[in-house]
């Protein structure tokens, strides 16, 4: 609002609190309709359902969430939703999450998701759409495992890959390089690692609180921004679906966290482009699939410089597409401003390296149909020809026979015939085989059809 509201404001303003005083809020959170494909530890594969009216066609898409994150960071309200953006658009959808973790998941480790998670996802998407396949899209660290998922198993049926907000150089992060030092002197023996051993992983207020923290000057700004955007009903519902994603973070599992937390936070292991993963080396190199790499402007997570680092080190990909978005580690992905620069990106991205779908095969339908219909045409006129010869013969035999018995008009029909045959022929018909050089196929592919 203005410094000095105008009347439509004060209206618009008053409108949106009494809407939240009453039905609790402005933002529609009800999820997009997804139906259960496949599940195992820690992996739930689902299919959202094609809109009314929509028919799903193409290479589907398969949405990677991050450990720690709802699913909800795909679908966080109507409006602002990247799997409706999809699915209305006609898009075969999926996504693979992982439910809550507990104690019990404190032993899996990285492993888990680069060789059994997200493969068996990818495979399972692609059978369920027909054997096509996957355009496999990774939000933060579901970016870095579909990287590393494709890297350690190049037989996986993906046509591209798209990672957005991925940081690969945590030196360039600058929540994280300067305690990396503080970090390497308690050579992994120190309070954190202590800790998380002894609650099998991060548990989920310190998660939500770290990702609080990475927007701090936004989060100590909040009442500010809210009393000022009182009269503006889609940045209120905004900020209401974010808080709802911000609540539903869980835990991470113990050996997860302790490989992210030294081999990534520590080591800065992927900055070199191979990771240790259970007893071999998984390089980004061994990437064959385009990949479109996504960075957001204000993102304090994933910095333009820690996410642009992975593109050297996708020597093997077929091409390497770097864009910057506008956006925070969030409102990149699934922000208001995302629907009219990442969401248009990534389209163009899938369109352009999808297979044919329902409309490309039909031109070449179209040729096999023309063809057999010359066949058929060609078949007609050459019984036609067949017929028109026979009667010819025929009435040839009852003259000669006629002739036979009156000398005098078998002399006059010879005469006439051999004045008609010394005649010139006519021009033979554009209809007749091989004779027409506009016709759509050559002479020879004619003839051969007539056979």
């Amino acid at each position: 609002m203005d410094l000095v509201p105008k009347p439509d404001q004060l209206v618009a303003a008053a409108g949106n609190v009494a809407h939240v005083v009453m039905y609790g809020g402005l933002a529609d959170l009800r999820p997009m309709p997804r139906t259960l494909i496949d599940e195992g530890t820690l992996r739930e594969v689902y299919h959202y359902r094609p809109a009314v009216g929509v028919r799903s066609q193409g290479d589907p898409v398969l949405l990677v969430t991050p450990l720690a994150a709802p699913a909800v960071c795909f679908d966080l309200r109507r409006g602002c939703s990247l799997v409706q953006h999809f699915v209305e658009a006609g898009r075969r959808t999926y996504l693979v999450e992982y439910g809550n973790v507990s104690f019990r998941d404190r032993n899996l480790g990285l492993e888990h998701w680069v060789e059994e998670v997200v493969p068996t996802a990818v495979r399972e998407v692609s059978a369920h759409a027909g054997g096509r396949p996957v355009h496999v899209v990774g939000w933060s660290l579901g970016g870095i495992f579909a990287m590393l998922a494709a890297a350690d198993a190049p037989d996986l049926p993906i046509a591209s890959l798209t990672v957005v907000g991925s940081p690969v150089d945590v030196t360039k992060v600058p929540m994280v390089a300067p305690l990396r030092p503080l970090l390497d002197l308690t050579r992994g023996h120190g309070l954190v690692t202590r800790t998380y051993r002894a609650v099998g992983g991060a548990p989920t207020p310190l998660v939500r609180w770290a990702f609080q923290l990475s927007s701090f000057q936004k989060l100590v700004t909040k009442p500010i921004a809210i009393a000022t955007h009182l009269d503006d009903a889609d940045f209120l519902a905004q900020i209401e679906a974010v808080d709802r994603f911000t609540a539903q973070m869980t835990a991470y599992p113990g050996r997860s966290f302790g490989q992210l937390y030294h081999r990534f936070a520590k080591g800065n292991a992927l900055a070199s482009g191979a990771v240790q993963v259970r007893e071999h080396a998984v390089d980004l190199a061994d990437v064959t699939a385009p990949v479109l790499v996504f960075a957001g402007a204000n993102d304090g997570i994933a910095p333009v410089a820690a996410v642009k680092a992975v593109v050297p080190l996708l020597r093997g990909a077929r091409e390497v597409q770097f864009e910057i978005v506008p956006g925070g580690h969030l409102g990149m992905l699934t922000g208001r401003a995302a629907r009219g620069s990442t969401w248009r990106v990534l389209d163009e991205w899938i369109d352009r390296w999808s297979g044919s779908g329902t409309e490309a095969e039909e031109p070449t339908k179209a040729p096999a149909r023309k063809r057999a219909a010359t066949k058929k045409t060609a078949t007609k006129k050459s019984a036609t020809k067949k017929s028109a010869t026979k009667k010819s013969a025929t009435k040839r035999t009852a003259t000669k026979k006629a002739s036979a018995t009156k000398t005098a008009t078998k002399k006059s029909s010879t005469k006439k015939t051999a004045t008609t045959s010394a005649a010139p022929e006519p021009p033979a018909s554009p209809d007749t085989i091989g004779s027409n050089p506009t016709r759509r196929y050559g002479s020879g592919g004619s003839r051969a059809l007539s056979r």
